[in-house]
């Protein structure tokens, strides 16, 4: 993992020493840059940091963490897209147009840089520093904590809303079941929101604001999302409820899309794969990436090394 700290945001440079510290981060793999704190850069200034980014770090660098909350985006563009990938050509002019696929989507590679010449990145973003130090420590029990013979299970829910343009992911879901060997339950159901479950691994839910996230109750590690058209604009103004409100509720990672996507389900985190991936012992980095075939407007956040299955 490689962490890339902005010398001009106190939020960035607070979490990111704590989170160097918590995860034993070597030296070289952090990268201190300055950056403007506004919500979308330039598309020279974008350039200006993924090349700083990949001038820095060595082939032993697979994936990064971005530790701020804005900016979130490069033009009509995810920042962790951009880091990523590079931008998309053309796709500002009509952001409801398809996108080129991504070479990670669903693909078998611990190794994205080596394999396929990308590094994975992730926002290590909360609505405030001491919830970003939760969040880091959310992340770190997570590690290794699920899957354990004997446990109770966790749960994953896959909601369907009365907003039938934002659940269109439905048919992606999988079907209700409790899957024994890693001692995951998962629902399909009516509404907005789980109703008084605890333990919830994931959520995906479609719906442009949400309300009632203080009563859901997490494990270490979880998922959560909502398939809407802003909800990876972090410094809200949208209207519509940012990613950021899961995190602050309690989940470890989350996206969203920074400008209008039309609801192409290729632009969000497919429900079966994105579970996949974790059960497999995938990072949550790794899992959410590999679960959204078209990310170009979709920024990730979370704290990206949590990996609940993986073996100890």
């Amino acid at each position: 993992m490689g962490v890339v700290i902005n010398q001009d945001d106190p939020y960035s440079v607070e979490v990111g020493e704590r989170y160097v510290q918590r995860r034993q981060i070597p030296p070289g793999h952090v990268l201190r840059v300055k950056l403007p704190r506004q919500a979308s850069l330039s598309a020279g200034d974008g350039a200006q940091l993924r090349a700083a980014i990949e001038a820095h770090f060595g082939d032993d660098v697979q994936g990064l963490a971005l530790v701020w909350a804005q900016p979130y985006a490069v033009e009509c563009q995810s920042i962790t897209a951009a880091v990523s990938l590079g931008l998309e050509p053309g796709l500002c002019s009509n952001t409801c147009a398809k996108a080129t696929g991504s070479r990670y989507f669903n693909s078998p590679s611990g190794a994205p840089w080596r394999d396929l010449g990308l590094r994975p990145s992730m926002l290590l973003a909360a609505g405030s520093v001491d919830a970003a130090h939760a969040l880091i420590e959310r992340g770190m029990a997570a590690d290794g904590s699920l899957g354990l013979r004997g446990s109770p299970p966790v749960h994953a829910y896959y909601m369907v809303t009365r907003d039938a343009a934002r659940s269109v992911r439905l048919p992606q879901y999988p079907p209700p079941s409790l899957l024994r060997g890693v001692a995951v339950a998962t629902h399909v159901q009516q509404g907005d929101l789980p109703a008084g479950e605890d333990r919830l691994l994931l959520v995906q839910t479609g719906l442009p604001t949400l309300a009632g996230l203080d009563r859901l109750n997490w494990a270490p590690g979880a998922m959560a999302d909502h398939l809407t058209s802003f909800g990876g604009q972090l410094g809200g103004g949208s209207g519509q409820t940012s990613a950021l409100a899961w995190i602050d509720a309690g989940a470890t990672a989350s996206y969203g899309s920074v400008s209008e996507p039309c609801n192409h389900t290729q632009k969000f985190p497919h429900p079966q794969l994105a579970l996949l991936h974790y059960l497999q012992g995938s990072t949550v980095l790794e899992a959410y990436w590999k679960s959204v075939k078209w990310p170009q407007q979709g920024v990730f956040i979370g704290e990206p090394l949590a990996a609940p299955f993986a073996q100890r």
